[in-house]
């Protein structure tokens, strides 16, 4: 019977036969509590102080340990949700992402015959790339490669499994891509308004001109910035810090040109909307390329390697 203490927010393990437990590989029973430096650290604060209710703002940096912590049991409670729950935000923030794209698009046709250097049009577009991503994470909607980390923390620690990864992941994907197709076809709708056909066949032709070593490459950098990101938020105080957390991140992805593949995706539809040059193929290509490169670098380049290097080293 699992019961919480109400002092040290701690899950134990009561009233359990040792013949009722399932017994893992390393010895360790299934939903056991890991004992690290940080939680004995916890439980002795804990023995000194009297606990008292208390409502604050920490704006001190996080122990990682604790950031750890949160992002498992946020991955938990990601992976509990209902499909149609998940489903619906995830189709919220394919659509709200669409307006980086629309930002970057009309940076791009605005300054297209001037004559100003590649240089400062990198930096005006990296400058609006991250307004959408801003709205996004802070609204709370399920973006797919801020999951490939944080989904992913919780199967890592064997408090989750890995159907209910694959399951989170896949609801997630088809959510923003039909959220993507939806803002897609909302911009083309208002373009008459906003000016920007020119900034989206641009920014076609930026997904598709590279070889797949290189979309890969490409998308692998962007999947470990956005899935760090999400690390960050977990570890910053509110708000500002988050602000500026994800603000940082996604400015190096539009610096760099990287491939974003949800926010690529709604600049693939688009572009194809826009002219006749795009196919389908290509669509497909690159989306499922930007979403293999996203998994890889935010699953191994931020969970696994935060995971390891936090958990495992403060076990005892």
């Amino acid at each position: 019977m699992e019961t919480l203490n109400p002092i040290s927010n701690e899950t134990t393990c009561t009233e359990a036969n040792d013949s009722d437990k399932i017994v893992l590989p390393d010895g360790s029973f299934a939903g056991e509590t890991v004992d690290t430096q940080r939680k004995k650290q916890r439980d002795s604060e804990d023995e000194d102080y009297v606990p008292v209710i208390i409502k604050r703002t920490d704006e001190k940096r996080r122990h990682p340990d604790d950031a750890l912590d949160d992002a498992i049991d946020g991955g938990l409670e990601q992976l509990h949700r209902p499909s149609l729950s998940l489903w619906l935000s995830a189709i919220a923030a394919g659509s709200i992402v669409g307006f980086s794209a629309m930002a970057v698009a009309v940076v791009l046709s605005c300054t297209k015959d001037a004559q100003i250097s590649e240089f400062a049009s990198r930096i005006a577009t990296a400058f609006v790339y991250p307004l959408g991503f801003i709205v996004c994470i802070l609204s709370g909607a399920q973006l797919f490669t801020e999951h490939t980390a944080t989904a992913l923390y919780p199967v890592l620690d064997r408090k989750a499994s890995l159907p209910q990864l694959i399951r989170l992941w896949l609801v997630v994907i088809c959510g923003n891509l039909i959220g993507a197709a939806i803002c897609a076809g909302l911009l083309v709708a208002a373009d008459e308004v906003v000016h920007a056909e020119v900034g989206y066949i641009e920014l076609g032709h930026h997904l598709v001109k590279y070889s797949t070593a290189s979309l890969i490459a490409s998308s692998v950098l962007a999947g470990w910035l956005m899935a760090l990101g999400a690390w960050l938020v977990m570890a910053s105080p509110r708000m500002i810090a988050q602000i500026t957390v994800i603000y940082i991140v996604t400015f190096l992805i539009g610096i760099g040109g990287l491939h974003h593949s949800i926010t690529g995706s709604v600049e693939m539809f688009v572009a194809m909307l826009f002219s006749d040059e795009f196919s389908i193929g290509m669509a497909a290509r690159f989306i499922a390329t930007a979403l293999f490169g996203n998994l890889i670098g935010g699953s191994c380049f931020v969970a696994i390697l935060n995971y390891g290097h936090i958990r495992r080293t403060n076990e005892s």
